[in-house]
């Protein structure tokens, strides 16, 4: 339980310093960078938390928005590179 809300401060804090350079960000290549790192963190917190319970929907969940997450950062890369 205690590594469980280590990882979780952790992972807040993280999560914290992207939001910053989503919102500050010098270039929008920053801020689609940080929306991605945002997505991985997101991605292994459900793991995490899937490891924890035990129930596997929670891997399910996960594989669904790195899924969506890769789909997202391909799109905004094409068009940040004039091909879209």
């Amino acid at each position: 339980m205690t590594d469980l809300l280590f990882f979780a401060i952790c992972f807040m804090a993280l999560a914290f310093l992207l939001i910053i350079r989503l919102i500050k960000g010098p270039s929008v290549a920053d801020r689609a960078v940080a929306a991605d790192s945002i997505d991985v963190l997101t991605d292994m917190a459900l793991i995490l938390y899937a490891l924890y319970s035990g129930r596997g929907i929670y891997l399910d969940i996960a594989l669904v928005t790195a899924i969506l997450g890769f789909i997202g950062s391909t799109l905004i890369a094409k068009y940040l590179e004039g091909k879209l």
